[in-house]
């Protein structure tokens, strides 16, 4: 994780306690670095890689820590860095792949406090957002959220409203979007490109942080959302002007095992039509819970062929974390 004094937000650009109505201090206090070390060997160490920087936001009274799933996915250790330079270790608790948020339990205190949390539908949104990484001041900049829209992410992730916000910054993974009255709304995921208007954007993506209430206390007690798990593929996708294509494959996935091919087009899913990235990923789920097998009719070089991918649950090929 970078270093606080390499770089910094013009001041200009970075929020004033004078201007705001909650402790800002001990909101920003709330974001902690976070440092994941994964082994080599692991599923997602190809894809994500071995080392992995971001953020997380206290967001209990005991440290419990809200992120990015993807900073923690079968990590064999992490750190916890806090604004005062107190590094704490800490144990990956749970990770959720539908809403892609993850929860660390520190092994040590943070010496800080929760931050509030708001609903998308209570939050102050209008008059300007904040968004916070680990650091201080010099890493919290002013933003605006240009978009709330349904999200589909290439590896069969989709959201049905994320949050997009401006200026773009690459460092925001696990950073906390607060509202104008300091309260968290999302989790910092993506540096995008996204549509508005006839313009393209450059923006960050946020999973709204309300996602976790429903499944908190699952998460705690079981390690995991107390639902059936999806249908996984093993599948990388992009819409085109051709369809839903396969850009690449989980090695050893189901996709692969079936004879799927990187450059097939998806033309239906069970002999129903695909509409969209996010009607795709939809029309799989709704065939049933991992195990279920799934037919797909694709375009291969201009010819029709049909496959049949016994999907699986993507959770059972992860490490799991264990507490040393």
């Amino acid at each position: 994780m970078s270093d606080p004094i390499l770089w910094a937000f013009p001041t200009e650009l970075q929020p004033d306690a004078a201007e705001v109505d909650f402790d800002l201090a001990a909101t920003l206090d709330a974001v902690v670095g976070l440092r994941a070390e994964i082994p080599d060997d692991a599923f997602t160490a190809s894809s994500l890689g071995t080392g992995r920087s971001g953020n997380g936001v206290v967001i209990g009274v005991d440290g419990l820590v809200l992120t990015i799933g993807y900073l923690i996915t079968e990590a064999e250790s992490i750190w916890l860095t806090t604004n005062a330079g107190r590094v704490v270790p800490g144990h990956a608790l749970a990770y959720d792949p539908v809403t892609g948020l993850g929860l660390v339990l520190p092994l040590g205190s943070l010496g800080v406090g929760p931050i509030a949390r708001s609903r998308l539908d209570e939050a102050r949104l209008d008059g300007g957002v904040y968004v916070v990484g680990r650091g201080g001041c010099e890493h919290a900049l002013r933003a605006q959220i240009f978009a709330r829209r349904e999200f589909a992410g290439y590896w069969e992730y989709l959201l049905d409203e994320a949050l997009f916000t401006t200026p773009a910054h690459p460092e925001w993974s696990g950073a906390a979007l607060l509202d104008g009255s300091g309260r968290l709304v999302g989790i910092g995921s993506l540096f995008v490109q996204e549509p508005d208007g006839d313009e393209v954007v450059k923006g960050n993506m946020f999973v709204p942080s309300e996602l976790i209430d429903p499944i908190l206390d699952d998460m705690l007690r079981l390690g995991r959302a107390d639902r059936p798990p999806r249908a996984w593929l093993g599948v990388y996708s992009a819409e085109t002007r051709d369809g839903i294509a396969i850009r690449g494959l989980a090695q050893g996935g189901p996709a692969e095992r079936a004879g799927v091919q990187p450059g097939d087009i998806v033309r239906d899913v069970a002999g129903a039509p695909v509409d969209g990235l996010a009607g795709f990923y939809r029309s799989v789920w709704s065939r049933g819970p991992a195990g279920t097998p799934i037919p797909l009719t694709l375009s291969r070089d201009g010819r029709v062929t049909s496959v049949i991918v016994s999907s699986v649950d993507r959770s059972a090929l992860l490490r799991k974390p264990s507490l040393q």
